[in-house]
């Protein structure tokens, strides 16, 4: 099954991602080259020590990995996922770009990266995803 007619579609739809829209996240650009996603770093972001949470990174990882692998075939699915933390954020945003490593035709791999908006290496994933018969 194909993905997205076009950007605005794919916008729409993802306009129902609950969790990730309630935490101020946003895909900012999504193509077959894979898709950007961001979101302002909050107070309702940050852990006991002051950092940014774990599973705000991750949502932001697996947030960006669902827009650039539905945008090849809808519905993709994380089978499982590879996560580094590199590094504590400094800045107010955090920026997610996923990129597809290999396209398969029941699974997928992508890589997705994460930075601030002071060039900081946040974190890493690999995630490989799973091609879901079209509904």
């Amino acid at each position: 099954m194909a993905g997205f007619g076009s950007f605005e579609e794919a916008l729409s739809f993802f306009e129902g991602d609950r969790f990730a829209a309630e935490n101020g996240m946003v895909i900012d650009a999504l193509s077959s080259e894979g898709a950007r996603c961001s979101f302002t770093v909050g107070e309702r972001h940050r852990n006991a020590e002051g950092g940014v949470m774990g599973g705000a990174i991750f949502t932001l990882i697996d947030f960006a990995f669902a827009a650039a692998a539905s945008w090849v075939h809808r519905p993709t699915v994380a089978q499982q996922v590879s996560m580094n933390f590199l590094s504590g954020s400094r800045g107010t945003r955090l920026s997610a770009c996923a990129r597809c490593r290999k396209d398969g035709r029941t699974s997928c791999v992508y890589q997705v990266d994460v930075t601030d908006d002071l060039g900081r290496d946040v974190a890493q994933a690999v995630i490989t995803g799973f091609k879901l018969p079209g509904r």
